[in-house]
């Protein structure tokens, strides 16, 4: 969809304590204008936390303050926008009412999304404002982004983005759980910093283990926070005065820290538990202080807008995060690392060279991608079965940038890359849409192919040459070594690929 005038689009994020709305100009060249930013105080999280359904005065509140939003983005003449919610809503049992009754009320669709695809729209948003201003390398960085529901902690090496944790500690979120304690003691803040200690004690070891020298703060928080420390308007803070203010906190309860700062007792009973959390991280690295961008994941929307209205390429590919992060769980999972780079490489391959007969787009093709990597992982579970137990594993990862049904989609086609096929007798199968359905057996079909090309792990065929004729694909594969188990192998799982092609494959010479 490409086109070549200026359009005015918005982006919308129904999130856990604030309803906020971005409406910006995008420009054919990548670039974007803020028009207008606007937000509104909800009480979603503080439901979902306490309760895990949204009251219903809260959904009148939210309905209208996104009716609102359409009313001004009718102003402004908007036909193009997206709109998410995060956690506060993703957690909460009634979500579907509140997504139905916001589309009758405001005629907004909200799409939810989970922690993954946020942090993906985060991440879209922070490569495009390094790249464009700051040019900050993130080699050696850790990213930690503060929501109120959680903290997501991604950590880069020069190999890329090596891993990403999601921990369910966000200040609402602690809050909520941790309230009835605030009135048995004097020293709640104390309590609360064991608490946060023992939810990252895990961590402890990766951070230890990498030489951090950049430390990136993301979320709302951390603007207040450089108020509270006078560095209205600026982007960094620095370990010495994140110290002093840590100190000076601790100390406090809500009052005191309202009268001191000059802020709302609403602001300051979720301000403390940031403080705690942003120096707890700080300190187990040897990062000078916190970089503070003050990127939204609105931003993320936005420039995901531009990349489809206008197929800008990128100069960094949000992709290589993904497949990054998905080889270090393959490494967590002992994966033949030899092996599963060959069937990748091999999968896409044919994935290209069999288009005309799947035409299927980027997206199917990372997912592909994605399970030719992680094909093998249930093998670290068990060597019988271990088609399903790859399945198991895919669909309870945090890939960054998938939703929930698209990882099932992944798992699904892992699941057939051996000699099983899907059938309606498997109920992972069976749920899926028709649409869904066509697309893993399409995929599981090309990795069948591509994992026989590699059945004795020795990687023998160097390349391969398809040549299309009236009634079939003429396979021929290129090596100076005997193949001959892999072209039996091949020859096994060919005719499920006809059944889903609709046209036979050959092995040419």
């Amino acid at each position: 969809m490409k086109k070549m005038k200026n359009e005015v689009v918005a982006a919308i994020n129904v999130g856990s304590d604030f309803l906020r709305m971005s409406i910006a100009q995008l420009n054919p060249d990548g670039t974007l204008m803020i028009l207008e930013d606007t937000s509104l105080p909800n009480n979603i999280g503080k439901d979902t936390y306490t309760k895990r359904r949204i009251s219903p005065k809260t959904i009148k509140e939210t309905c209208a303050g996104l009716k609102g939003f359409s009313k001004l983005m009718k102003d402004y003449g908007v036909k193009i926008y997206r709109a998410v919610a995060t956690s506060g809503l993703h957690e909460a049992d009634n979500r579907d009412y509140i997504i139905e009754q916001i589309r009758l009320i405001a005629g907004i669709n909200v799409e939810i999304i989970n922690n993954v695809q946020e942090r993906f729209l985060i991440y879209k948003a922070l490569r495009n404002h390094l790249n464009g201003f700051n040019n900050l390398d993130l080699t050696d960085s850790i990213i930690v982004n503060l929501t109120s529901g959680g903290v997501e902690v991604s950590m880069y090496t020069t190999d890329g983005l090596k891993f990403t944790e999601y921990l369910k500690m966000g200040p609402l979120r602690l809050r909520e759980i941790l309230y009835t304690l605030e009135t048995k003691t004097i020293s709640f803040p104390k309590v609360m910093e064991e608490y946060i200690e023992s939810k990252i004690y895990l961590l402890k070891p990766k951070l230890k283990k990498m030489p951090i020298k950049n430390f990136i703060g993301l979320g709302g928080y951390l603007s207040t926070i450089l108020e509270m420390c006078h560095l209205e308007n600026q982007t960094y803070l620095s370990k010495e005065r994140l110290e002093e203010l840590y100190l000076q906190v601790r100390e406090m309860n809500t009052d005191q820290m309202v009268e001191a700062f000059n802020i709302s007792s609403a602001n300051a009973e979720l301000l403390l538990p940031a403080i705690l959390i942003f120096h707890s991280f700080l300190s187990k690295t040897k990062a000078m202080g916190i970089y503070a961008p003050m990127i939204t994941n609105r931003q993320g929307i936005l420039y995901g807008l531009i990349d489809k209205l206008y197929e800008i390429p990128r100069r960094t590919n949000a992709e290589n995060d993904i497949i990054s992060s998905v080889w270090y769980m393959a490494e967590k999972y002992g994966v033949d690392r030899k092996h599963a780079s060959y069937v990748e490489k091999m999968s896409l391959s044919l994935f290209d060279k069999t288009w005309n007969y799947h035409r299927l787009g980027d997206q199917e093709k990372l997912y592909l991608q994605v399970a030719a990597i992680l094909h093998d992982s249930g093998n670290y579970v068990s060597l019988s079965e271990h088609g399903n137990h790859s399945s198991n594993i895919i669909r309870t990862q945090s890939i960054m940038g998938f939703s929930d049904k698209e990882l099932e989609l992944i798992a699904n086609i892992a699941k057939y890359h051996t000699t099983r096929i899907p059938t309606y007798s498997d109920q992972s199968y069976y749920v899926l849409s028709h649409h869904e359905k066509i697309l893993v057996s399409k995929l599981s079909a090309i990795l069948k192919i591509a994992e026989s090309m590699d059945i004795s792990h020795m990687q023998k065929i160097s390349d391969i040459e398809v040549l299309a004729s009236t009634d079939a694909l003429h396979l021929r594969l290129i090596s100076n070594k005997d193949i001959l188990l892999e072209k039996w192998d091949i020859m096994n799982n060919v005719e499920f690929f006809q059944e889903v092609m609709g046209i036979r494959i050959k092995l040419k010479g």
